[in-house]
């Protein structure tokens, strides 16, 4: 089976969008769009949400350090440093924000594919348990789920994420008799999902590293893009068996052997195919930083 591989540029750069860039979609190769970007520290860059119904962008404020756009729908969820322990949901036609109380949340919240739902890495500071929280947007009901580390072992970069079709919630498994060092990411020996309506475990599968979110998993669900020890990979879900390397740890898939990806951290994205062939390159508006962690999803 060919393999994905660093791909020379071949391809002519689509321009960005000129003027204001906010005031229409921001299309990308693959027919994906740009759904925001975000900062994820201080101090605070200015974060952009689409809103899908007016077609349009809605630059959230400064004192907001995370901005997180749902996929679909016209909601972004926002974090406020000064508000430990809440998250809140912005109402991107209103402007309206509901703050929602869920405890020492960590690391980046998860939209679910279609936009309705969030979920949450909840820490217990005293006991250093983890627990899964599921947050709906339209609501505002929270519900949090124990999970067992011990049972459901994980350590350095620890974090929920979705499967692709949201039905369940996904936690990394460290490999418990392998060395672990500061210097490079854990050893994995694979990947426990949970149901995201009751917490139960569900299901485990064998990949050596860290699936960065829904998209990374393929559409047939027999592949699935990693964060692995050595780098960005290209695992089979089945038997974790690595394949070869990925362009970037979280490249989507767009379709059965296409994948899309930010260039590093510049302000172009690339569609990729299995054999690393570049396909389409789309340049970035200017005044997205380039520091800014994007969000995009399918049309």
């Amino acid at each position: 089976m060919a393999t994905v591989s660093a791909a020379p540029r071949t391809m002519p750069v689509v321009p960005a969008p000129t003027g204001d860039w906010t005031r229409a979609v921001v299309t990308l190769p693959g027919d994906w769009v740009l759904t925001g970007a975000t900062s994820t520290g201080t101090p605070a860059v200015q974060g952009y949400a689409l809103d899908r119904e007016r077609g349009r962008y809605v630059a959230a404020d400064r004192r907001y350090e995370e901005t997180w756009a749902a996929p679909r729908g016209g909601t972004a969820a926002v974090v406020d440093y000064e508000r430990a322990g809440r998250i809140g949901l912005l109402d991107l036609g209103h402007g309206t924000v509901r703050w929602i109380r869920t405890g020492s949340h960590i690391m980046t919240p998860h939209w679910s594919p279609d936009g309705r739902r969030l979920v949450l890495t909840v820490l217990d500071k005293e006991s250093g348990s983890f627990s899964l929280g599921v947050l709906d947007a339209a609501t505002g009901a929270y519900r949090t789920f124990p999970v067992d580390t011990d049972r459901y072992f994980c350590t350095d970069h620890c974090f929920f994420t979705w499967s692709r079709d949201g039905r369940e919630v996904a936690l990394q498994q460290t490999d418990p008799g392998a060395p672990r060092s500061e210097s490079r990411p854990h050893t994995r020996r694979g990947v426990q999902f949970f149901s995201a309506t009751n917490g139960r475990p569900t299901r485990f599968v064998p990949v050596p590293g860290d699936p960065a979110g829904p998209w990374s998993w393929s559409p047939d669900g027999r592949l699935v893009v990693i964060k692995g020890q050595d780098g960005p990979r290209l695992a089979e879900v089945a038997t974790g068996r690595v394949i070869g390397p990925a362009p970037a740890e979280d490249a989507v898939w767009v379709a059965g052997d296409r994948l899309l990806h930010r260039v590093g951290w510049t302000a172009e994205m690339a569609l990729v195919d299995l054999d690393g062939r570049e396909l389409a390159r789309q340049a970035l508006p200017a005044s997205l930083d380039v520091n800014l962690t994007l969000a995009i999803a399918p049309r």
